[in-house]
């Protein structure tokens, strides 16, 4: 058994090559040997949201406080709320975030697929995050 205390691992910034405005991602647990999944709690502030990405194994999102949006390729944009999981396929190009007025938090789980959780491709611009 393992137990990761509150506060042990640091709170990190959204890299501004994966996100657009204030991004804070306090980690979870992280993908070993034994375990391939790993997770993060990720705050966004109004307005922020992550850059277009896929993931090889899927995603899901447990939404936990706060209103944000989420996204896949060619799909509308959807409103998400405490409590609400989102998956997203294996390899879904899809983005998420807060809105342009609320913040919002989730929990971000997706698995490794040799050594590799995430594809980080370009960023959801102005005009395609306001539709």
């Amino acid at each position: 058994m393992e137990i990761t205390r509150i506060g042990s691992q640091p709170s990190g910034k959204g890299p501004e090559d994966w996100f657009t405005g204030a991004v804070r991602i306090d980690p979870l647990f992280a993908a070993n040997e034994a375990r391939r999944a790993a997770a993060a709690s990720v705050t966004f502030e109004p307005g922020a949201r992550t850059a277009w990405h896929t993931h090889p194994l899927g995603q899901t999102l447990l939404v936990t406080a706060g209103y944000g949006w989420v996204q896949r390729e060619g799909g509308p944009i959807e409103a998400i709320h405490p409590g609400d999981v989102v998956w997203f396929e294996p390899n879904e190009k899809h983005w998420h975030g807060a809105t342009p007025t609320t913040g919002m938090t989730h929990i971000a789980m997706q698995e490794n697929l040799n050594g590799k959780v995430v594809d980080w491709l370009e960023k959801v611009s102005d005009e395609q995050y306001q539709k």
